[in-house]
């Protein structure tokens, strides 16, 4: 991925992080209980961690036991950092790692507001995680790794920081076969989670190829085109909307600085998802992978 791609991601999530986007707009929740989270986990964390940034809940399938060392790539306002930090208790710890200067800002603030005192959050790319060798039990990240432009390096700086036994539980974005081209290039789909995607079996190559074991990639079925039925939502950017059997935009889009550029992302967003079926190339995916506890 290029610089200027990359900056775009950050501009875009940035711009993300300073909206008013939270857990108190309807659409806000039902976008993230659209994809795995109860309602009452959503209560349970500060409002202003949740923006319907989901493709899933990764903490749903992580085993996260007491005491445990927990790591969130691309944790954003810190959804899911809150609900592990819940379920490690004081004696363990949760931890944030997150490329945009907003959203640690955001998530510090949400720690502070809820009192958090087993929580972390570290500004990184996800393919240099500030932490030890071998000092995490678990890893897991929501709908960001698609965004990554080194996923191999992702695998294997998530390998080196997990402990011998520890695991990955991740939820993202995959391909099942070749994007269109025009989805392919678009910059739109990239910031949108979806044409940074890799085929699944790529992604279970990678994780094997970086010392992985037990790889799950599992298909979770949820419906990637839903993302065209709302104005002005770029794929896993949301805007606040409200509920009912349709849901209607609450509040203006959010995904980008400037209206200019707002526009230009959204509409051809919209009109890709309105001549391609996503679901046909692409899935909503759980994956489960666990590091070795020796080398043989």
């Amino acid at each position: 991925m290029s610089d200027q791609v990359l900056e775009s991601v950050r501009a875009n999530y940035g711009a993300v992080a300073e909206s008013p986007l939270s857990g108190e707009q309807a659409g806000v929740r039902a976008v993230a209980e659209a994809f795995g989270y109860s309602a009452e986990e959503l209560r349970s964390i500060p409002a202003g961690a949740n923006m319907g940034l989901s493709c899933g809940n990764p903490t749903a399938t992580a085993h996260i036991k007491r005491g445990e060392v927990v790591v969130d790539l691309g944790s954003g306002g810190g959804l899911d950092v809150f609900l592990a930090a819940k379920l490690v208790g004081p004696e363990g710890r949760a931890i944030g790692i997150d490329m945009t200067p907003a959203m640690i800002e955001r998530a510090r603030a949400n720690a502070a507001a809820g009192g958090y005192a087993n929580v972390e959050f570290y500004q990184s790319t996800v393919d240099r995680i500030p932490l030890p060798d071998a000092s995490v039990d678990c890893v897991i990240s929501n709908c960001v790794v698609n965004l990554a432009p080194d996923k191999p390096a992702v695998f294997r700086e998530i390998a080196r920081v997990l402990k011998p036994g520890g695991r990955l539980a991740l939820s993202d974005i995959a391909l099942k076969r070749e994007l269109p081209e025009a989805v392919a290039q678009s910059m739109a789909a990239y910031v949108g989670c979806i044409a940074g995607a890799i085929r699944l079996e790529e992604y279970r190559a990678g994780l094997l190829a970086a010392g992985f074991e037990h790889v799950e990639i599992v298909d979770s079925g949820k419906d990637l085109n839903a993302y065209s039925k709302v104005e002005n939502q770029l794929g896993c950017c949301s805007t606040a909307m409200e509920g009912g059997d349709s849901l209607k935009v609450i509040a203006q889009p959010c995904c980008t600085p400037a209206a200019s550029s707002a526009d230009s992302l959204h509409e051809e967003l919209k009109s890709l998802l309105a001549q391609y079926d996503i679901n046909a190339v692409a899935a909503s995916v759980k994956v489960y992978a666990i590091k070795p506890r020796a080398v043989v």
